[in-house]
């Protein structure tokens, strides 16, 4: 469910900014493009819709995050949470002198560089 809210946002915010891109601040916009007197959706009615429709996609962003806020997944964050406690819990700990051999090895054990050949 939370999927599918968060891809209704996603539509609506993409279409707001379209809807407002064609908007003109100054009442032009869409609307200037249609002079002409005989079309059946003259540039009052042009100007309505966008308006009307950018108010609507408002509303719309509006509910469906909060409506994405309620439906957010508690249960995958406690599975996370316990593999990130068990990484920490079984790491080194990075001040820790490590233990090196203090023994010198045995000059008969170790081979001379000459004899390799």
């Amino acid at each position: 469910m939370y999927t599918l809210i968060t891809v209704l946002i996603f539509i609506a915010c993409v279409l707001l900014i379209l809807i407002v891109l064609v908007q003109n601040s100054k009442g032009g916009g869409l609307a200037s493009n249609f002079q002409s007197t005989n079309q059946v959706m003259g540039v009052r009615k042009t100007n309505d819709f966008l308006e009307k429709s950018t108010w609507v996609l408002a509303a719309a962003l509006l509910i469906l995050s909060v409506a994405g806020s309620a439906f957010i997944p508690h249960g995958s964050e406690q599975t996370n949470e316990s593999a990130i406690k068990d990484q920490v819990e079984q790491a080194v700990d990075p001040n820790a002198v490590p233990n090196f051999p203090t023994a010198t090895p045995d000059a008969a054990t170790a081979q001379p560089a000459d004899s390799a050949q």
